[in-house]
C-alpha cells in the first residue's frame, strides 16, 4: 500500500490513456450536456469545433476514469478529493482522439487537525495522441498516512 510518506514532490506519474469514442460521446452528451455541437455532426460543422466535439465534462469524466483505475491497482491510501483548482478545458477533443492523463505532485501537507491524514496536490494535464494538452487542473487528494508500528 503506498501512503502519504511515500509521496515525493516533484514525481510524476503516467496514470494511462482513454480512447474517445463517437458513441461515447454522444450518450454522455444527451444525458449530461446536450448541447447540438456535442449531439450532431451538422451542428458541429457550424461552430468553431468543426465537427462533434465530446464535452469538457466528458473530458474530465475520462480523465477521472483512467486516474480511478491506476490508483486502484496501485492500492493507494487515498480518501478522495475536496476539489480541484484552476480548471481548464484547452483544446476540443474529439472523437478517435486517444487522452493521455499525466501528473506530477507539486506540494504535500500533512493535516493539522487529523495526524492520521495528509493532502497534497497535483498539477495534472491530460494530452491527445499529437501530445497536445487538451486539459489541465491542479487536484487536491486526501491520502492516509502510514500507521504507527505497533
Amino acid at each position: 500500500m503506498i501512503f502519504f510518506e511515500d509521496l515525493e514532490i516533484g514525481a510524476e506519474t503516467d496514470f494511462g490513456s482513454y480512447e474517445v469514442t463517437r458513441e461515447e460521446v454522444i450518450e454522455f452528451a444527451q444525458k449530461y450536456d446536450p448541447q447540438p455541437f456535442h449531439l450532431s455532426d451538422e451542428a458541429a460543422a457550424r461552430t468553431h469545433f468543426g465537427r462533434l466535439a465530446a464535452s469538457g465534462w466528458h473530458t474530465c469524466a475520462m480523465t477521472m476514469a483512467v486516474i480511478a483505475r491506476y490508483v486502484v491497482a496501485d492500492e493507494q491510501a487515498g480518501l478522495g478529493s475536496p476539489g480541484v483548482d484552476e480548471l481548464r478545458w484547452l483544446k476540443p477533443v474529439y472523437p478517435g482522439d486517444t487522452l493521455t492523463v499525466r501528473g506530477q505532485i507539486i506540494e504535500k501537507t500533512p493535516s493539522r487537525s487529523k495526524p492520521e491524514i495528509g493532502s497534497f496536490r497535483t498539477q495534472t494535464t491530460v494530452t491527445n495522441q499529437d501530445d497536445v494538452a487538451v486539459m489541465r487542473f491542479t487536484s487536491i487528494v486526501l491520502m492516509r498516512r502510514r500507521p504507527a508500528s505497533s
